[in-house]
């Protein structure tokens, strides 16, 4: 017994002594990785590139006047675990973040800037889907923004719709400092729209007798409906004939913007749904687009194809087949379920 105590001492006390040193030693790393100046609030902007190395970053850092010491930066970074872990972007630091702060916000990732992308024909609730699952905002508030905010004389709709911004959120990639709120999201969005579509473009509105806002919903209409680029012009001619020859649009795309989802096969209970969206059931455009289009399907519109055609369907590879007449559509119809 007497033997295993000795042991036990001989094992414990240089077990001791290395817990002590690391604590003591932990303390101190920490101690000197106090703020470069604990007064300072002005923002100092650094770009991590992808792929650099937690001493390449630590010398950028230390260049930036943001750290006392490189090696100080790799101990930390190694005692956080953090190494390989230090993500790319644009960030905002200051020289009263400790060490810890700055490596604690480039492990989360936490840039000054954030970009995303919204794409073509994404509806609002889309795109404030889209905005939270990427922690850019609250859908909710953003839809909240989205339902009443309408800058421009040309989007106030002379019916109820259920978001007046649809339609006006430009598809793009944008990039936006972090904490941007809900409502500059939707303001910086609907001012890129309004920068896109030019004083040419408006003139062409009004040559054709539209107004941007009739462009902008049938711009959806096509956008939703077309799969392949060359058919958008065609596909926009198809419309207009139909509005021209005051026949309905029965376009699929505004059964699903009232679906809320894209139904691929609508039933003729579907086409009877009661409401303002319906184009199977009521005459003329909608009260308001159903997606924002992208500038292709905008001109489109604006320069649509000379066509005699009245029908189209769609084939199972996103193309469609044009027809003029309702006897030529329903043979098509038949010949592509051969």
């Amino acid at each position: 017994m007497q033997l295993w105590d000795k042991q036990k001492r001989k094992w414990l006390m240089p077990l001791a002594i290395i817990c002590v040193f690391v604590l003591l030693t932990g303390s101190a790393v920490y101690s000197l990785a106090r703020p470069v100046n604990a007064a300072a609030g002005d923002a100092v902007m650094v770009v991590v590139k992808p792929g650099m190395a937690t001493q390449a970053i630590g010398e950028l850092l230390y260049d930036k006047g943001l750290i006392k010491n490189v090696l100080l930066f790799r101990i930390v970074a190694k005692l956080e675990g953090a190494e390989g872990r230090l993500q790319a972007g644009e960030y905002a630091f200051s020289k009263a973040m400790t060490v810890k702060d700055i490596i604690g916000k480039l492990v989360r990732g936490e840039t000054a800037y954030k970009q995303f992308t919204i794409p073509e024909g994404f509806t609002v609730d889309q795109i404030a889907a889209l905005l939270e699952k990427n922690k850019l905002a609250s859908a909710a508030k953003y839809k909240a923004v989205a339902a009443a905010y309408a800058p421009y004389d040309y989007i106030n709709p002379a019916g109820n719709v259920k978001y007046k911004a649809e339609g006006f959120v430009f598809p793009d990639t944008y990039r936006v400092a972090a904490g941007a709120s809900e409502e500059q999201l939707v303001k910086m969005m609907m001012a890129q729209f309004d920068s896109q579509f030019t004083p040419a473009m408006r003139q062409r509105a009004a040559d054709l007798g539209l107004s941007v806002r009739e462009v902008v919903i049938l711009a959806s209409l096509v956008e939703k409906e077309a799969q392949v680029a060359a058919e958008r012009p065609v596909i926009a001619g198809v419309f207009l004939r139909r509005l021209k020859m005051e026949m309905p649009l029965q376009s699929c795309a505004t059964i699903q913007y009232i679906l809320g989802y894209p139904k691929p096969e609508l039933t003729v209970q579907d086409t009877e749904i009661p409401s303002p969206y319906n184009t199977y059931q009521n005459m003329g455009l909608p009260p308001g687009p159903v997606a924002s289009p992208g500038l292709a399907s905008i001109k489109a519109v604006l320069d649509p194809a000379d066509t005699d055609y009245l029908f189209f369907f769609a084939n199972k590879d996103g193309s469609h087949v044009f027809s003029q007449t309702y006897e030529e559509h329903l043979a098509a119809i038949n010949r592509a379920g051969e």
